[in-house]
């Protein structure tokens, strides 16, 4: 074996690793942190974050990290498709930039949820993360989705499905955010949507380190 189809391959594990790790993070953080019961009042609000306070922190901590492993792996599929230069490979980046940012502002409320003062902090906190769960259906989703699933779709590093799925995934968080935009909190079924694209992540993680042999034998053609 030649140094280019070695460092493809492990490249290629590498990244499709980062992509599994960040979904089970993900999936971790939504099993330790328990939303607050509905229609709470604030003193029940500030007992439940007395009671979870650990569960909440770690949760988010874990809903921070878990993101920047799985933007990672999109990066990687970008480069692997040779689409940096790209529109779609910028618009990948622009849109894991927003998926970010909305990330960590909900996140940053769950922890200022947690503080019991001034009195109504912990109400305005979870009414911001109201808030933002809307951005990440309007924008935040789509934003990565649509340019990502247009290079898988005109690339060869997994199978085309992945791209024509990415697209739909697009389409249909912007539809939810679009169909849902005059509720100010979001339908449960909505928010347990976002679940769909962990799925989609997690099959594309296990996918490129399935074609991680064939595609570094690739490589090692062209430069060979």
């Amino acid at each position: 074996m030649d140094n280019t189809f070695i460092s493809k391959r492990l490249f290629c594990i590498l990244g499709g690793l980062s992509g599994i790790v960040g979904v089970i993070l993900l999936m971790i953080s939504f099993g330790i942190a328990i939303p607050p019961p509905v229609g709470a009042t604030r003193s029940e609000l500030v007992q439940f974050g007395q009671q979870h306070y650990a569960g909440v922190l770690w949760g988010a901590w874990l809903q921070a990290v878990g993101p920047v492993f799985i933007m990672l792996f999109a990066f990687s599929l970008v480069h692997l498709a040779g689409a940096t230069g790209r529109l779609a490979g910028w618009m990948t980046l622009f849109g894991a930039t927003i998926l970010m940012t909305v990330s960590l502002i909900e996140i940053t409320c769950y922890i200022s949820a947690l503080f019991p003062d001034p009195e109504m902090m912990t109400s305005i906190s979870l009414r911001v993360i109201s808030a933002v769960q809307h951005l990440y259906f309007i924008v935040g989703a789509p934003a990565v989705f649509l340019p990502l699933g247009i290079i898988l779709a005109t690339s060869p590093i997994l199978p085309r499905l992945f791209g024509y799925l990415a697209l739909l995934l697009a389409a249909a968080f912007a539809a939810l955010g679009a169909v849902f935009m005059l509720r100010l909190t979001l339908p449960a079924p909505v928010t347990a949507f976002a679940a769909v694209q962990a799925l989609w992540w997690l099959a594309a993680g296990i996918a490129l380190m399935i074609r991680s042999g064939s595609l570094a034998a690739r490589e090692s053609r062209v430069a060979g």
